[in-house]
């Protein structure tokens, strides 16, 4: 069953998609994540190695978050499992087990290890070293146009914070390869390019002390509710621990 055409899907919904999905929906993109709910995030006992967390952050907590911030910024998520990804004229077609189908302008692949979902495209590499990956040059383009793969899919090392960072730059790269105005994430002080004769690069914009004020007292309070309290999902078991 047909479920419509988003400009982006996301196979996977671990760290490396949520932020790949953050940059290509806050650009304008419709995206769409589609998450089998299996991030190797969530069998963490506790992530201290993550920028920002001078203590260290529940890895569920961090998955949360940067999924809320992706919706935020207009993505969509859809729990489900990809089975298939076929190339068709206009782009690909996702299929999923729940026998649905996107079709989709753009597919990022981001899932751990799993590449049985692309045997039905030619031209896509892979590397076997005891784990199969997907081929990438370094941008995350894979041989096939419109086709990347981020994260430890692509062989990025197993860091939490190295698959976001690649998730980032491959949504980047997505959006040049669309040959869309260069994105950039800085929400600039009142004047800082408009009162030097500059117009605003895209995706930027200026705000007022006011404003400024206003959006750090939001999230400070964001903050305080999401930390209020332990999350409330335990850590998951490596399967090889559950028989």
């Amino acid at each position: 069953m047909s479920a419509g055409t988003r400009d982006v899907v996301i196979v996977g919904g671990g760290i490396a998609g949520r932020t790949a999905a953050t940059f290509t929906a806050r650009h304008g993109l419709n995206t769409l994540v589609i998450d089998a709910g299996a991030s190797i995030l969530r069998r963490n006992a506790h992530l201290e190695n993550f920028p920002g967390f001078p203590a260290g952050v529940n890895p569920r907590r961090l998955l949360d978050l940067t999924s809320e911030q992706a919706a935020g910024a207009g993505a969509e998520f859809v729990e489900a499992r990809v089975t298939r990804v076929k190339e068709t004229e206009e782009g690909f077609t996702v299929a999923t087990d729940g026998d649905e189908r996107y079709h989709a302008q753009y597919v990022i692949a981001a899932t751990k290890n799993e590449v049985s979902y692309l045997d039905d495209i030619d031209g896509v590499g892979r590397i076997d070293r005891g784990k199969v990956f997907v081929d990438v040059d370094e941008r995350g383009r894979t041989g096939v146009d419109g086709l990347y793969a981020a994260g430890r899919l692509a062989e990025k090392p197993h860091q939490a914070i190295v698959c976001a960072g690649h998730g980032a730059e491959v949504a980047v790269t997505l959006l040049e390869d669309d040959d869309r105005p260069f994105y950039h994430d800085w929400v600039a002080p009142d004047g800082y390019f408009t009162d030097r004769d500059r117009e605003l690069p895209p995706g930027c914009e200026e705000i007022d002390a006011a404003t400024a004020r206003e959006r750090e007292d939001e999230s400070n309070e964001v903050m305080r509710e999401r930390f209020t309290e332990r999350h409330p999902d335990e850590q998951e078991t490596h399967p090889s621990l559950e028989e």
